[in-house]
């Protein structure tokens, strides 16, 4: 029988480590104040996990071993991303252009939901949750909106069809999402 029938107790979810999306090359890791934070907690967060394991003398000595393992080649990861982070300062930031870090606010002008407003904060690939309005400055609707100005009109080709977007705001404050 393949083991992904087998109910592992042991396992907790953790058995398969999904990796961080790889940056493309020559692209840098750009972070927010809040996006470097938040690494640090994690790899706060992994450590103390990490030790866990290690003063867990109930656990069988293979799975506890395949668990460090795991552990360890995400510390690894998290700390390549930490190490190359490029922190940017969002007050630093033009407030009159659509920038790294910004909070911009769109109003769809046509395509699935016209009238509809939108606030996003452009953010690393490590913070970005859509879900929250955080978008990575990867993505195309990022690259759409960077470089542009209140006032200007977006075409933005989703996977509904076109969408007309245009800026109505450009905030430099940082946000507590």
């Amino acid at each position: 029988m393949s083991r992904a029938f087998i109910k592992n107790d042991v396992s907790n979810d953790s058995v398969l480590v999904p990796r961080r999306a790889p940056l493309p090359p020559g692209i840098p890791n750009y972070v927010t104040p809040r996006g470097i934070s938040l690494l640090r907690s994690e790899l706060a967060d992994l450590e103390a996990e990490r030790a866990q394991f290690y003063l867990n003398t109930e656990m069988d000595a293979a799975e506890r071993d395949y668990q460090l393992v795991s552990l360890s080649q995400r510390n690894k990861e998290l700390i390549g991303r930490i190490e190359s982070a490029k922190v940017i300062e969002v007050k630093t930031q033009r407030p009159d252009r659509v920038s790294f870090g910004v909070t911009v606010t769109v109003r769809t002008i046509s395509g699935a939901n016209p009238k509809t407003e939108r606030r996003l904060t452009i953010v690393g690939v490590d913070e970005a949750n859509p879900s929250e309005g955080l978008v990575s400055f990867l993505s195309p609707i990022a690259k759409a909106l960077i470089g542009n100005s209140v006032g200007d009109f977006i075409s933005l080709h989703t996977v509904r069809g076109e969408e007309l977007l245009e800026i109505i705001d450009i905030s430099t404050e940082e946000t507590e999402t």
